[in-house]
């Protein structure tokens, strides 16, 4: 009897031990991916957006736990970083442009990156992870880098094309264009900051319309805001009111939210808008010419394969993605073509013939685009056919 009620009391005592340790042993993550948006938000209608709807197929397809975390005043994007790293998440995608923490560290605390080594970091738009002789840092952070300088430059060559055949193109009785080649040849650029993120769209869009200039013969203006942040649409309505004002058919918004604001005065002054990210063209059907391509989901989805299939290890510590990816370019031109009117439709289509040539001239490498991102740096050379306003931290300086 004593010996039965021993072992009882043994097996009891073990399982506890055993429930014990269990509780003390690493707890297997609540969730295994993350992404931390950038300011402009979850509901940002594009590139916020584009990586969530890439998350949720993750979820649904490779049966992963994920979560998407917003970053505010209270919760900055190095803290966000550090909680889910912290709580075992396997697998971070950050949007935003705010590195300094994951690799540097900062108020004397080691880098994010190498506090939480079995965390793998991905990050976007720029390639911080490297040390002044360009080696990679951390082997647990990639790079995503899409080539939207060449999407932009695709941009701009089609933007000095439709602006010097508008009248062919679009219906007067539609559209309140200025016509005036004198005050007309003029295009609007606003983005949210003067970094790499921004200036490779910006390039890239110069670049394209210089191109296009020269084939024409003309000379095109290039007015620009480079500190539009990313959350104030009233700032892409007044910026883009005053383009417009100065003579501009097209204004270019590579800023978030900010961009709503510049399609919105677009469709109120019935001129064209650009925008980014992803396919917004029927926002405005008719005042946005085209969105650039930035399909977040792409990466997203492709780097979750493989650290569902153990194979993050394998892949590059930068990954890009360029025109034949899906991951970028400018959408197909349909919402914009139903505006074309019937005696404009064979200049329509000697444009956009013209765009995919110059496309497939880029893929090839017979057309060179400069990739801020990659570290290039600007040439004014490369857009002689344009006059633009040097901006303090941009262009150079």
């Amino acid at each position: 009897m004593k010996r039965r009620v021993f072992s009882i009391l043994l097996a009891l005592g073990l399982s506890a031990v055993g429930l014990l340790l269990a509780s003390c042993g690493p707890a297997k993550p609540q969730n295994e991916i993350a992404i931390i948006c950038s300011a402009a938000g979850k509901n940002d209608n594009g590139y916020n957006q584009s990586a969530i709807e890439g998350l949720a197929k993750v979820e649904s397809e490779l049966k992963v736990k994920t979560k998407v975390v917003e970053t505010s005043d209270s919760l900055t994007v190095p803290d966000a970083l550090k909680q889910m790293a912290a709580a075992g998440t396997k697998l971070i995608f950050s949007l935003e442009y705010d590195f300094d923490a994951l690799v540097n560290g900062v108020g004397g605390a080691k880098p994010l990156a190498e506090q939480f080594l079995k965390t793998t970091f991905v990050v976007f738009n720029a390639n911080p992870n490297v040390d002044k002789d360009g080696k990679t840092k951390y082997p647990n952070v990639i790079s995503v880098l899409f080539d939207v300088h060449e999407a932009s430059f695709l941009a701009g060559y089609l933007s000095v094309y439709v602006n010097e055949n508008l009248k062919d193109l679009f219906d007067s009785s539609a559209y309140a264009f200025n016509y005036n080649k004198a005050t007309n040849r003029n295009l609007g650029f606003i983005g949210g900051t003067a970094s790499e993120g921004i200036q490779v769209f910006s390039y890239g869009f110069m670049e394209g319309a210089s191109f296009a200039a020269g084939e024409l013969g003309v000379k095109y203006r290039y007015t620009s805001k480079y500190d539009a942040g990313s959350g104030d649409a009233t700032i892409g309505s007044s910026f883009a009111a005053s383009c417009y004002t100065a003579g501009a058919n097209i204004v270019y918004a590579v800023a978030g939210n900010v961009g709503t604001g510049v399609t919105s005065k677009a469709a109120d002054v019935k001129r064209l808008a650009i925008e980014v990210d992803a396919n917004k063209d029927a926002m405005r059907p008719g005042n946005i010419l085209t969105s650039v391509l930035k399909n977040t989901n792409v990466p997203v989805v492709a780097i979750s394969e493989a650290y569902k299939n153990g194979k993050l290890a394998s892949l590059s510590s930068i990954l890009s993605y360029n025109l034949d990816s899906g991951a970028t370019g400018i959408t197909d031109l349909a919402t914009i073509s139903t505006k074309i009117k019937a005696s404009g439709a064979a200049k329509w289509d000697e444009i956009k013939a013209k765009v995919a040539a110059v496309s497939d001239k880029i893929k090839s490498g017979a057309i060179k685009v400069t990739n801020a991102q990659a570290g290039a740096k600007f040439d004014p050379k490369n857009v002689s056919n344009i006059t633009y306003s040097t901006e303090k931290g941009f262009l150079g300086k």
